[in-house]
């Protein structure tokens, strides 16, 4: 019988963890696997790792890994999959806003040979108008800069191979951008369409500072477009300024010398800083995520392995 790891990352989630597990044992009941659950403590603050041990207790195939801290769910999902063993892997996210109903049709695909089986929100219940406009807009703005198509309104719910995840977790960068890690690794894939419900219990740990690092990291991890757009603005306002500098001399030339203007002046040199500043600032987030990965820090620590059974 085929094995399935779901893994699932869990920051500050004690109440709806049992929901959860209920919605999981119901679902996972129909398929025609042996399956487990690999839960990902990203150093929770409330009870949530209390109540895993207490799930785990109650059923076996739910364990848990407990990172040392708040590492990002980035690197929770990352730990996850590297404690996978299964003939495939799910990755969904606890809140229940992605339905564990659709893990069976994931599964089927998986069974007529695909090796990636990623579900897509058709519609998103419970998110604000600004949220979905910002994410539309992320999704285009990537798939524009990048070489790598990256699903829009595709989170990391999904389902995986042995061969498909293995090949993500030899992917070892520090900085990472777990969308774009499962669409870079190619293989055979296949979309799944869902609605996306609001969340079971809690609240969200993203706000829009969160978001904006995670489309940072997205856009600087998969393109180096930011650092062109430096060079062209650059080069175009040299040309500007060499024409510019030239109308100048031969105005002076001809009509003689007129008293500088100290607007004109002042407007001119502030926007040479900015585009400078703007220019350097960019460099500087390339620089920075260079100087994270040469310093090959564990991506993760854990400090506690509870392993899941077999059923």
């Amino acid at each position: 019988m085929p094995s399935v790891d779901i893994i699932v990352p869990v920051f500050n989630e004690q109440e709806v963890l049992p929901l959860f597990q209920e919605r999981i044992q119901a679902v996972m009941q129909s398929c025609d696997v042996d399956w487990r659950v690999i839960f990902v403590d990203d150093g929770s603050s409330d009870e949530s790792r209390e109540v895993m041990r207490q799930i785990h207790d109650a059923d076996g195939r739910f364990g848990f890994v407990a990172l040392s801290r708040n590492f990002g769910k980035e690197y929770a999902l990352t730990a996850g999959l590297d404690h996978a063993s299964a003939d495939a892997a799910v990755v969904i996210d606890v809140d229940l806003q992605d339905p564990p109903e659709l893990i069976p049709d994931m599964i089927a695909a998986w069974h007529s040979g695909y090796d990636v089986v990623y579900a897509t929100r058709k519609v998103r219940h419970g998110e604000s108008a600004t949220k979905k406009a910002t994410a539309n807009l992320f999704y285009r703005a990537i798939n524009a800069m990048s070489k790598i198509d990256i699903p829009k309104d595709t989170g990391d719910y999904r389902l995986m191979s042995k061969k498909a995840y293995t090949a993500v977790n030899k992917l070892r960068e520090r900085n990472r951008f777990m969308k774009g890690l499962f669409a870079w690794v190619g293989f055979k894939q296949k979309q799944l369409l869902f609605e996306r419900e609001p969340r079971a219990a809690g609240q969200t740990k993203w706000n829009y500072g969160k978001l904006w690092r995670f489309a940072l990291d997205g856009i600087t991890s998969f393109s180096y477009v930011p650092l062109r757009f430096a060079t062209w603005i650059g080069m175009t306002v040299a040309i500007f300024a060499f024409f510019y500098g030239a109308v100048i001399i031969a105005k002076t030339l001809i009509l003689g010398n007129d008293v500088p203007g100290y607007p004109s002046l002042m407007v001119v040199i502030l926007f040479l800083g900015g585009i400078q500043l703007t220019a350097l600032g960019i460099i500087g987030e390339y620089l920075g995520r260079m100087f994270d990965e040469s310093k090959q820090r564990p991506i993760y620590l854990v400090e506690e392995y509870q392993p899941p059974t077999d059923s």
